[in-house]
């Protein structure tokens, strides 16, 4: 009989993650109760989002606690079924965690439509992609002709953010930690420009790729490059805060930077912050829209795969110091 490999929290970082902090446990398969299905995961994504749960500085995770799986959006496959709406052999998305089953309740599932790659739920019509699509379009509300600026510009959220800006006729500036990824958004993607973050010259390297300022600025990091962003937006610009990922592994998080509220009042800028899940009245007309970009060729998807269950605790230390471009994907071993 198949055993549940879980991968699960040991213990909370007191600064920067490690995977130390996780162990790989063998245990029994989960009972299913009445109107429940039994998920075997395929592949689950990770998301510097999740570290924010293990600081205790994510509201919608709860409190931090060891001794659980480790949590995660992943798309499997229903082996065992108590719900004739979900019946055996489908493939659905949830909240698998870090684990090779889980039992699940209805109102968590998300059935895959046929004949779409399972994978891109994982990122562009996953949570990424939900959330690169409301946060431009609903926060940022981008018009034709303006300047976007979008930080962690390569991961699974900017490098998204970024295209959509395009298909609406902006200008887009990515905002990334490698000459790399720089080449990435602009070569493939196509981005007008792109910055190093972590280059000596970074906040004159900006000044030049933005000569008209910012009118949107995507902000995934907080930190430094919000702080730059601030003095490069125009009267009227508008800030959209999906996340702090340069906030989020270290225990002395950095203290707001200059200009809140001076330049917010000064130049009429709307900073909001924003959960993806607000507009999931919304998730079903923007999956149809996102999935005709991606089969017109206006979207292309970045993923960065990894093998096997006991790869994720590096595979997100790694992420969190900037090693992945788009989404990263664990696939389990069948």
């Amino acid at each position: 009989m198949d055993k549940n490999l879980q991968v699960l929290i040991k213990s909370l970082p007191k600064d920067k993650l490690s995977s130390d902090n996780y162990e790989l446990v063998e245990s029994n398969l989960p009972n299913i109760d009445e109107n429940e299905v039994l998920v075997k995961t395929i592949s689950f994504a990770i998301t510097a989002g999740t570290r924010a749960g293990l600081q205790g500085s994510a509201s919608y995770a709860g409190a931090p606690k060891t001794g659980i799986v480790m949590n995660s959006t992943g798309i499997g496959e229903i082996v065992e079924s108590k719900n004739e709406n979900f019946p055996v052999g489908k493939k659905v998305l949830t909240m698998t965690g870090w684990q090779s089953y889980s039992a699940q309740k209805p109102e968590s599932l998300t059935l895959l439509r046929d004949n779409v790659d399972p994978s891109l739920y994982l990122g562009p019509l996953g949570i990424n992609g939900l959330t690169a699509y409301f946060g431009l379009l609903e926060i940022g509300k981008p018009k034709e002709g303006e300047t976007v600026m979008i930080s962690a510009a390569a991961g699974s959220v900017g490098h998204l953010v970024g295209q959509i800006a395009k298909i609406k006729g902006c200008k887009v500036i990515g905002v990334c930690g490698s000459d790399e990824k720089c080449n990435t958004l602009v070569e493939e993607l196509g981005f007008d420009s792109a910055v190093n973050y972590k280059d000596a010259n970074y906040r004159q390297n900006l000044k030049e790729a933005t000569p008209n300022g910012v009118d949107i600025y995507f902000d995934n990091t907080g930190g430094m490059i919000l702080g730059s962003a601030l003095f490069r937006l125009n009267p009227g610009g508008r800030i959209a805060c999906c996340g702090v990922v340069s906030q989020y592994d270290t225990s002395s998080p950095e203290p707001g930077p200059k200009g809140i509220p001076g330049l917010l009042v000064n130049k009429s800028i709307r900073m909001e912050g924003f959960l993806v899940f607000d507009f999931a009245a919304k998730y079903e007309d923007a999956t149809s829209k996102i999935i005709e970009w991606i089969e017109s060729g206006k979207l292309k998807v970045l993923t960065d795969e990894v093998h096997g269950l006991g790869s994720a605790p590096e595979a997100f230390v790694d992420l969190l110091s900037g090693g992945n471009i788009g989404t990263r994907i664990v696939l389990l071993e069948n």
